[in-house]
């Protein structure tokens, strides 16, 4: 009897594992933030520190791309999180240092394609 309970347990444990599917990596949208007059650098790097956490240092490299550039992406994201820092963006306020800002800078979403890389 003791033979029997052996083999039926070692053709238990040769079944092939139950694999389940992978689900779906959510594609991944920028935050793009775009360049104007109307609001000074410390605005922008006191901004990007609140809203995404970024230092000193590299908020004001990406207000300085920015700058150059007209446009920079400040986070690559799940669609959910993207639209909520693009809100968080248009309800920053206005630059009080700027006596002719009227509000918030620009932002929007952009798909990321394929792309690997974060800002």
């Amino acid at each position: 009897m003791t033979a029997v309970y052996h083999t039926a347990r070692r053709e238990k444990s040769k079944k092939a594992p139950v694999r389940k599917p992978r689900p779906d990596k959510q594609p991944l949208y920028h935050v793009v933030l775009f360049d104007d007059d109307d609001h000074t650098y410390e605005y922008v790097i006191g901004m990007l520190g609140k809203l995404f956490g970024y230092e000193p240092e590299r908020a004001y490299q990406l207000a300085s791309r920015v700058d150059r550039s007209g446009r920079v992406a400040v986070d690559t994201t799940t669609l959910e999180r993207a639209e909520l820092k693009r809100d968080q963006i248009h309800a920053f306020g206005r630059d009080w240092r700027i006596a002719r800002c009227q509000g918030s800078m620009t932002s929007t979403i952009e798909p990321a394609e394929a792309e690997s890389s974060r800002p």
